[in-house]
């Protein structure tokens, strides 16, 4: 294939001639695109930025308010990312939310990674794309929906009409007729299909019914005989609308929606494919500007490369995208859920880069990180995508860097392990005369221990021709469950100097639920990182016990407080302050401690004790949160999630799923709600039941968790049922009372509420209660007379600042009067009366009242720059032309800004008056100099 490279300029001819030629088709499809042939001025630029922006305005024009994309994490619990364009309208298409529009359009970021296997092997697969897509929400439905499909895709996009094929759901004779005989859509280019084709939905539930969809038809000369719109050699699908009719329960029955709704999605990567003619979406202005930015770090061309490189360069232009996206949306590579599709994306296109000959950051630092340098080019293209972006780019190259190179750590070793299993594998095979395939322990074993994931070891056993004996992966997987679970566990702690010692301990047996004192005995001890046989008085510790009443950090509850002792006799040896509570891989519980008396030892049997009051605590704010979760859930709605938590002593702390800031009222129900419940001193039930049993029972669990065979599930009557280890209250009046301190967004989607309950909510209100009877016995008045008071103290400010302010400008103003005489005639034609003085500590309101007097004094035609310190750090400059000056081409606004970057800062206004401010007072006075320098000169030359 001839090296393609694409112009953006030569398009606009070619879609005016395809345009012409679509004038001159049959007279059917005149009746929908004729009348908005005539009065628009069409943009014919086919810029990925250009056609989103131009089907935005062309639903807009037709009522559509443009809404903004949502984040790629989703409200919606059903779902891991945002897959499609409708997702944040399905509580609206439910009838669950009340509508704020009719209809809507947006250009939603969507992420799906189902068939990531394909990325960069055909034409239009993606891990990230953009649906454009338009929404009627019980407003218009299939007939205008159609029509305006074709008028954006003919008219306005240029497509020409010989060329569009569209297919409809078996069953839908409305939408088949709508398209012949209203569209002008011939028959033969019209195909029923079946459900798996032609019936939507955005998820296993949830809002679905049938589609249409639109094709564009690469090579019309092979006719309409037998022909398959699945053939991706011939065909693309750039345009699905939805005409939303049903809502698809748990048990996949289908219930009528209260009203009818239109979700559509036109593929931008696509429609730019077409637009811009090149053979895939990889080629587009969206992504080839990444790969080339990967090309020139892998110092190769990417249209004279071969298949195989090209491949190689498509994935990491197509996956930058989708990670760059997805940090900035708040998701860190983990994993688990989320952060282990951002990890796995990471970590194959680090392995990708590699595979290309990509060494170090690509630029001659081999110990460096490539992945920024290409996530600069993302950031670089996202300003008509996402504006945040670029405002979080710091955050999502140091992300990069960090994850790239803990992967590198261990991807080196890992890949000759890799490569000398597969060679192994294949020797074998061949002396054999069988299939070769890698054992699923050694496809574990990369797992395991250097990170790789199955997928990518996959991938490489596939380029060997290497199958991957998966179900023995599985197996693997479930031994190394069944293991966690076992009563002994081959613990590897890691130590400092990358020492390991390797002990037989057993799982720590917690009795915590139970008592919060017990017998132990000391299986191990460790000083920074060391295993040691005893320590002494004033050394910080980590404890392993055999058993113990300590809770271990874990579901968001911290780790409990307290004491481990041992005795002889009545005499006390020793006493151990414990701070944390930490698990190990396994079950085994590390405490955290300080020997604050005698010496701790080895096999000593000890006595563990738990500080109850904090305990309490703990138990309190763990049992509230269960309670805020049920409340939110009430108020704002079931779609919202949790999003992670803190259970500490002094607080709670309850991350979730949510859109907006809550309101005052909402805040103030939700405190109701939880208190009511507290009142109605409910006993809770804890059960241990089967992980599928629990579920059933509509038991909630933590989104990433993972969970064994066996659950515990905690229940408050009527008001909460989750799946948690954590420990909670026997009965809702022990939290005594309950009150929200904050409540504010820590990231895209993600709101935080912090709150206080039981013995820490009887102190916030002592605490709020006594700044009251302060202000009281300050104010002299009762405590429901201070809000009047205050109110009063403001107004009373407000009107001594109002003096204050009068009696500066005043002051400058008198000020003002005294310089007037400095000012100096420039200009030879016409004299015009400059002014640029230094007014001390004068304040920018006040500057503002003397420049006013001086123009008056000076009279038109006159110039007067003024500058002042009003504080420390603080520099107020200001630039006022009388119309004389402004005839002249000069502008205020334009002529102080660059006077105020000399003073650290910036500004600027109108061409008659014009403000601005810095942070370096003591370059004020060169930079009055500059002006005057710079007024002189420009209005000499400007009166010559």
């Amino acid at each position: 294939m001839q090296p393609h490279h694409f112009s953006w300029e030569f398009v606009g001819f070619t879609i005016r001639k395809e345009r012409e030629m679509q004038m001159t088709t049959k007279a059917s499809v005149q009746p929908v695109t004729k009348e908005v042939v005539d009065d628009k001025s069409k943009d014919l630029t086919t810029s990925g930025d250009s056609i989103r922006r131009r089907f935005l305005e062309f639903y807009a024009s037709r009522g559509h308010k443009i809404l903004p994309s949502a984040s790629l994490v989703p409200d919606d619990p059903t779902v891991l990312l945002t897959i499609a364009g409708m997702l944040q309208f399905k509580p609206v298409f439910l009838g669950k939310v009340p509508r704020q529009v009719a209809r809507a359009t947006t250009a939603q970021r969507c992420i799906r990674t189902n068939d990531v296997e394909n990325v960069g092997r055909t034409a239009r697969h993606h891990t990230f794309f953009e649906m454009l897509g338009n929404f009627s929400f019980g407003d218009y439905f299939k007939k205008e929906a159609i029509r305006w499909a074709w008028e954006l895709t003919t008219i306005e996009f240029g497509l020409p009409a010989d060329r569009l094929w569209v297919s409809v759901y078996e069953d839908d004779d409305e939408a088949f007729a709508i398209w012949h005989h209203q569209v002008g859509v011939p028959v033969e280019r019209i195909q029923r299909m079946g459900e798996d084709d032609n019936f939507w939905s955005s998820g296993p539930t949830g809002p679905c019914g049938p589609c249409s969809e639109i094709y564009y038809d690469f090579h019309p000369e092979r006719g309409c005989t037998d022909t398959d719109l699945g053939d991706d050699t011939r065909f693309i699908e750039f345009y699905n609308l939805v005409f939303m009719q049903y809502n698809k329960k748990d048990d996949g029955s289908l219930e009528p929606l209260k009203q009818k709704n239109i979700d559509t999605g036109l593929g931008l990567e696509r429609m730019a494919r077409i637009l811009q003619k090149v053979p895939n979406n990889y080629e587009t202005d969206l992504i080839y500007p990444i790969i080339e930015k990967a090309s020139k770090l892998a110092n190769v061309s990417y249209f004279l490369a071969n298949d195989q490189t090209k491949t190689q360069l498509k994935i990491i232009g197509d996956h930058l995208r989708a990670i760059v996206y997805l940090i900035s949306d708040g998701v860190v590579p983990s994993n688990i859920g989320r952060g282990y599709v951002v990890r796995r994306l990471i970590r194959r296109a680090v392995r990708t880069g590699r595979l290309l000959g990509i060494k170090g950051d690509g630029r001659g630092n081999p110990e460096g990180a490539f992945l920024p340098e290409i996530a600069e080019k993302v950031i670089e293209l996202s300003s008509q995508i996402h504006s945040d972006v670029k405002s979080r780019e710091s955050r999502i190259i140091e992300e990069l860097k960090r994850e790239e190179l803990r992967f590198v750590q261990t991807l080196e070793r890992g890949e000759k392990l890799l490569e000398q299993m597969l060679a192994d594998v294949v020797l074998k095979a061949r002396e054999n005369r069988i299939l070769p395939c890698l054992a699923g322990r050694d496809a574990f074993l990369l797992y395991d221990t250097y990170g790789f994931p199955v997928e990518i070891t996959m991938e490489v056993a596939e380029e060997r021709g290497v199958k991957i004996d998966m179900n023995g992966f599985e197996v693997e997987m479930e031994h190394q469950k069944r293991q966690s679970q076992a009563a002994h566990n081959t613990v590897k702690l890691s130590v400092e100097n990358d020492e390991e010692i390797t002990d037989i301990i057993s799982d720590t047996e917690f009795l915590g639920y139970e008592t919060l004192a017990a017998r132990a005995v000391v299986e191990g001890l460790l000083v920074n990182g060391k295993s040691v046989l005893q320590v002494s008085e004033g050394s910080d510790v980590e404890v392993l016990l055999n058993r113990t009443p300590f809770y271990a950090e874990s579901g968001g509850q911290i780790g409990d407080n307290g004491l481990i002792c041992t005795e002889s006799g009545k005499k006390q040896k020793s006493v151990v302050e414990i701070k944390d509570v930490q698990k190990s891989p396994g079950n085994i519980f590390v405490h955290k401690g300080t020997i604050k008396e005698g010496v701790i030892e080895v096999g000593t049997e000890v006595n563990a004790a738990v500080d109850a009051k904090l305990r309490q605590r703990a138990k309190v704010h763990h049992t509230a949160t269960h309670l805020l979760q049920a409340a939110l859930k009430k108020v704002i709605g079931k779609e919202t999630s949790q999003a992670g938590s803190l259970v500490a002593f002094d607080r709670l702390r309850f991350d979730f799923n949510f859109h907006r800031p809550l309101m005052e009222k909402e805040l103030m129900e939700i405190e109701g709600l939880i208190n009511g419940w507290i009142g109605d001193a409910t006993l809770l039930q804890t059960k241990v039941m089967p992980l599928t049993e629990a579920k059933e029972a509509g038991a909630i669990a933590m989104f990433g968790e993972k969970y064994g065979e066996q659950v515990r599930v905690v229940e408050v009557p009527g008001v909460s049922m989750e799946l948690c280890g954590g420990t909670h209250v026997s009965s809702t009046s022990e939290i005594r009372g309950f009150r929200i301190i904050t409540e504010q967004g820590i990231a895209s989607g993600i709101r935080r509420i912090e709150a206080v309950a039981g013995d820490a909510f009887i102190e916030y209100v002592n605490a709020r209660d006594n700044h009251m009877r302060h202000l009281c016995s300050t104010l002299k008045v009762k405590a429901e007379e201070v809000t009047t008071r205050v109110e009063t103290l403001l107004d009373e400010l407000r009107v001594v600042r109002n003096e204050v302010s009068a009696a500066h400008a005043k002051a400058a103003v008198y000020k003002a009067s005294m310089i007037a005489s400095n000012a100096f005639p420039v200009g030879s034609s016409k004299k015009i009366r400059v002014l640029v003085e230094c007014m001390d500590d004068t304040d920018a309101d006040s500057l503002k009242s003397a420049a006013e007097y001086l123009i008056a004094a000076l009279q038109d035609p006159a110039a007067v720059i003024l500058g002042s310190s009003p504080g420390e750090g603080k520099v107020s400059l200001l630039a006022a032309f009388t119309p004389g000056v402004v005839d002249l081409g000069l502008q205020a606004g334009k002529f102080i800004g660059p006077i105020a970057k000399l003073c650290g800062g910036g500004g600027g206004g109108r061409p008659n008056f014009a403000q601005a401010g810095g942070r370096k007072p003591e370059n004020l006075s060169n930079a009055l100099a500059k002006a005057r320098e710079d007024l002189v000169s420009i209005i000499s030359e400007k009166t010559r």
